[in-house]
């Protein structure tokens, strides 16, 4: 990954409070994965900004570097990863998901 990919992706990451990189967009997810996230991250009613992988190969290997987990989507919050769809579905069914994301939108 270059300097610049990971500079790109820093300042994405900290300058949102919720991001989700994903495939394709919330509108025209590119895999059942972001779509599902999109549908959790939809269900709980948060703004977030999306970035769709596919439009940047640098952004798409780059940020499994940056999170240092393989797959996408990934969810961040607050600057920090948070996971994948399925860590997202965990801690969508525990309450975790939602208390963490109104956590950030009364810290932000």
């Amino acid at each position: 990954m270059t300097d610049d990919t990971n500079a790109r992706i820093d300042e994405v990451v900290k300058s949102n409070p919720v991001v989700l990189f994903m495939k394709g967009s919330p509108l025209f997810p590119q895999c059942g994965f972001s779509s599902r996230a999109i549908a959790i991250l939809d269900h709980l009613g948060v703004e977030y900004k999306s970035v769709d992988v596919l439009q940047d190969q640098g952004i798409r290997q780059g940020i499994k570097a940056y999170s240092d987990w393989p797959t996408i989507p990934q969810l961040y919050v607050g600057g920090e990863f948070v996971g994948g769809s399925d860590i997202m579905m965990e801690m969508y069914e525990s309450g975790e998901l939602a208390t963490l994301l109104k956590g950030q939108a009364a810290a932000g």
